[in-house]
């Protein structure tokens, strides 16, 4: 991991941020939901990747609108 990765993935507000989006999905991983499956979400990911400049912006890097619980699978 970069350290600038770390430094986000570390933060408070990535950690509230996660745990939040998480919870309001009910934990399942939303493309096994799309289909159907009731699978445990695991990862919150980010649609758009992030970068040193993106993870300064809030409005990228913790937008709901740019993440998307997942499980391992996916």
């Amino acid at each position: 991991m970069k350290p600038w990765q770390a430094e986000f993935y570390k933060s408070k507000a990535w950690k509230d941020c996660r745990e939040a989006y998480a919870k309001s999905k009910g934990g399942l991983c939303e493309k096994c939901l799309k289909d159907g499956r009731y699978t445990p979400g695991e990862i919150v990911h980010h649609k758009i990747h992030l970068n040193p400049v993106q993870v300064c912006d809030p409005t990228i890097s913790l937008s709901w609108d740019n993440l998307e619980l997942l499980c391992r699978k996916h």
